[in-house]
């Protein structure tokens, strides 16, 4: 997660790149893709065009990794579980993630890649939480004199839909700890993608095409930089604790 936010960071200084589209880009790339783009766009208030372009840059990517990454893992001579912690660190997206896994699995029966791959993906996800709470107060101190009248009120810059994710996940391990079979939770599961579809399409039909190609060149730079950097990264920390 910190290699993704620190490259993103280093390259928006270097490159004067638009500060919220570093912000979501570092994101998209560290933690889940577009639910994270999701979560932190309105904390930090970007617009419709940055939050687009930063999707974009973003689903390039997995595309790229769902299609490249199980062929790579053959060739790095991964094991099962090697490549699970592979695709659950360095894909962006959990759609994809399950995608690379399931062709590791098709080209490995038996592997049950996709659990492993699942479980360290949903780990990543918990990071939404302190790194939205993170830019929330940061966003709050960079803009206090002009939005906040030099103090801080804990209502205006609290995300509190984190509230809500958290009881979301509490409520949803004590019913199925209980007993309680997990697809009762199917439809509230099925209504949530549908929102998300929902709100990613109105972010397209605001979304001026032709200036997002012309501007995308240093935002697709710094996803590619990004990805690299995480895919060495999760394959350097493999080695070095002797799981390759």
């Amino acid at each position: 997660i910190a290699t993704s936010l620190i490259v993103s960071y280093v390259l928006h200084r270097l490159m004067h790149m638009d500060e919220n589209s570093s912000i979501l880009i570092g994101v998209g790339s560290s933690i889940c893709g577009g639910s994270a783009i999701a979560a932190t766009a309105p904390v930090i208030d970007a617009n419709d065009e940055e939050i687009a372009q930063a999707i974009s840059v973003i689903f390039l990517f997995n595309v790229l990794a769902a299609l490249i990454f199980p062929s790579l893992g053959g060739a790095l001579g991964l094991t099962n579980e090697g490549f699970g912690l592979f695709a659950g660190t360095a894909v962006n997206d959990t759609s994809s993630v399950t995608a690379a896994a399931a062709a590791w699995d098709g080209m490995h029966p038996g592997a049950n890649t996709l659990e492993i791959a699942t479980i360290v993906k949903l780990t990543r996800t918990l990071a939404i939480i302190p790194i939205t709470l993170f830019l929330a107060f940061y966003k709050a101190r960079s803009k206090k004199t002009e939005a906040y009248g030099g103090s801080y009120e804990l209502k205006k810059i609290f995300p509190f839909f984190i509230l809500f994710f958290v009881l979301a996940s509490i409520i949803t391990t004590l019913c199925t700890m209980g007993g309680v079979d997990s697809s009762v939770f199917t439809p509230l599961k099925t209504l949530s993608k549908f929102f998300i579809v929902m709100a990613m399409m109105a972010i397209g039909f605001n979304t001026d095409i032709v200036k997002l190609v012309k501007s995308g060149g240093k935002p697709i730079f710094m996803g590619l930089c990004c990805w690299i950097c995480i895919s060495l990264v999760s394959l350097g920390m493999q080695v070095a604790l002797g799981l390759h």
